[in-house]
């Protein structure tokens, strides 16, 4: 009987040892340097999300969650806090019953507590303090109830401050500019809200959509959209303000204003296009209507993130 030899090692296929010594080297780099492992996987990851549902067996919901955790890496908490305009806070020696309307008026549950001006945090109040004093008749005052909060830099990463949050559990940050001044406000809601979208809850009034179509060609925007969004969205392209950095609709409308604007006054854009003031918070625009040349108006995507409406 013929006897067959056995394949020598000499003979195996040259890219099966380097191969082999590709996933030793690979496995030693892991164990070297976990970062570049970290890595790795988030491009597994990212190559998941972008496979066929049929594939992957990721459903839609699961595809969006997957890829926002990925993309919290590049989130600072600069992103998603709340500027400084738009923070309610209430004086150290306020009354109980100022408190108490300022959390009503606005749904809040937490609010942070200043001294003298708001560059002074010292500290937030919780609803959840308040109601023992106000069940049992007891007189109670700000300073008694504050809780601490945490005080953070813009630059820091999103995802080290939920997890921060969640150690400390202290659920409120301030976050202090380079001069020491109160640059914004970020609740673990924000954070999370990075996540799973927008969460609102049954004292959260339905929000109006950020851009509405007219019928007669015309735009009304919250002023706070990112001037990103704003061109994601329509499609139309805002010429830049030389040297200045914009991120809103509001602040480029208050460049080309070179001042504070009013209500009703039109500023003109350039490119045909026109913005004109719909409403004012204080000092900040609030919302607005702007004028696109027709054809442009005439070439909106149908995306679905514009809501249309009738004039």
């Amino acid at each position: 009987m013929t006897k067959i030899a056995e394949p020598s090692p000499t003979t195996a296929p040259a890219e099966e040892p380097r191969s082999i010594w590709m996933r030793l080297w690979r496995r030693a780099i892991s164990f070297i340097s976990p970062p570049a492992d970290a890595e790795v996987l988030r491009e597994v990851v990212e190559e998941l999300i972008e496979e066929p549902l049929s594939e992957s067996g990721i459903s839609p919901a699961e595809r969006m969650l997957l890829a926002n955790i990925i993309d919290l890496r590049k989130c600072r908490v600069a992103d998603c806090m709340v500027p400084r305009a738009e923070i309610v806070a209430v004086d150290a020696t306020s009354a109980i019953k100022e408190l108490l309307e300022e959390m009503s008026a606005h749904g809040f549950s937490r609010i942070p507590v200043y001294r003298g001006t708001l560059d002074d945090v010292i500290g937030m109040v919780h609803v959840k303090d308040i109601v023992p004093c106000l069940s049992q008749g007891r007189t109670c005052t700000i300073p008694e109830l504050l809780r601490p909060v945490l005080y953070v830099a813009p630059s820091m990463p999103a995802s080290r401050l939920l997890l921060q949050m969640r150690q400390t559990r202290q659920h409120m940050a301030v976050v202090i500019d380079e001069f020491g001044g109160i640059d914004g406000l970020v609740t673990i809601e924000d954070l999370v809200e990075q996540i799973v979208g927008e969460i609102e809850d049954e004292h959260d009034a339905p929000s109006a959509p950020p851009i509405i179509a007219r019928a007669d060609g015309t735009l009304l925007t919250d002023a706070r959209l990112t001037i990103e969004a704003f061109e994601h969205q329509t499609g139309i392209h805002l010429p830049p303000i030389d040297g200045e950095d914009v991120d809103t609709l509001g602040g480029y409308v208050t460049h080309l204003a070179a001042r504070i604007p009013h209500v009703g006054e039109n500023f003109p854009g350039g490119n045909g296009l026109s913005f004109e003031v719909l409403e004012m918070d204080q000092s900040r625009v609030k919302r607005l209507r702007i004028r696109v040349p027709r054809p442009a108006a005439e070439a909106q995507p149908a995306t679905g993130k514009i809501a249309a409406t009738r004039a």
